[in-house]
């Protein structure tokens, strides 16, 4: 129904430009110039070669990208169990919900509607600190729970998975509008944003953000210094989660990306 809007739209302008020409007095016009000489055309630049290529997926019968959610759920229980699944992640369209976060997490937003992973219950707690607000102590408790779980994955298991299904997660990139882009070196970009997360001294210093017309103290609470809000989607969620929880995560990033990208020759 969209596209059908767009091309009235479209048609409709067209035609409104084409009777909106003023008349012109017709008039003995001078002779045309000489034409110029076209210049050579200009070649495009050649496609960035890929940088982390995965060995093709050795998988057959993999289903369609829409018709994926059974296939994927079967293969995420085998390794990471049932119940976990249940508990922790979306599983419906995971293969876009995962491709679309992991592409947001190195930007400055990462909808959480999009998440394949269930958002952690309980409410952000702040505390009082001198003339300040700060991300309570405690408050790193609240994730403690998808930390063990993250903490227990099969790294290698986990990427040998990955590109089992590689060519759904191709296929959903590229549908998101990268046509021609490599998901794969997405992901190790994403990767290598998350290892870059800043350590600041704990406890963090945090500000709320009036709204617009809001009264103040009203609206969600961003960070006090400058650098860290700025700081990407992915890099302000690990540090919410405490430096000893992004201690640990970042380690399990850390191996997930020394197996993408350090495997043996033989493997590629």
């Amino acid at each position: 129904m969209a596209f059908v809007v767009l091309l009235a739209l479209c048609g409709g302008v067209f035609w409104w430009r084409r009777h909106q020409v003023a008349p012109v007095a017709v008039t003995q016009a001078p002779p045309p110039p000489p034409s110029p000489v076209a210049p050579p055309p200009t070649l495009a630049p050649p496609a960035p070669a890929i940088r982390h290529p995965l060995p093709a997926s050795s998988a057959g019968g993999l289903p369609s990208l829409d018709g994926s959610d059974a296939y994927l759920d079967n293969a995420l229980a085998d390794l990471l169990g049932r119940k976990k699944v249940r508990e922790f992640l979306h599983l419906e369209g995971v293969a876009r919900r995962f491709v679309a976060t992991v592409n947001n997490l190195a930007t400055d937003d990462a909808s959480a509607s999009l998440w394949p992973v269930k958002p952690t219950e309980g409410r952000f707690e702040t505390e009082a600190r001198g003339n300040g607000t700060v991300i309570a102590a405690h408050n790193a408790e609240r994730y403690a729970p998808f930390v063990r779980f993250a903490q227990e994955i099969d790294a290698r298991r986990a990427v040998a998975l990955y590109v089992r299904v590689y060519p759904l997660l191709q296929k959903a990139y590229e549908d998101l509008g990268f046509p021609g882009k490599y998901f794969n070196d997405r992901v190790v970009e994403v990767l290598d944003n998350l290892l870059a997360t800043p350590t600041p001294a704990e406890p963090i210093a945090v500000k709320r953000l009036a709204p617009d017309g809001g009264p103040p103290g009203s609206g969600l609470y961003v960070y006090d210094d400058a650098a860290l809000e700025t700081a990407s989607a992915g890099q302000k969620i690990l540090l919410r989660m405490g430096h000893d929880n992004a201690a640990i995560l970042t380690g399990k990033l850390r191996e997930i990306r020394a197996q993408l990208v350090a495997r043996p020759p033989a493997e590629r």
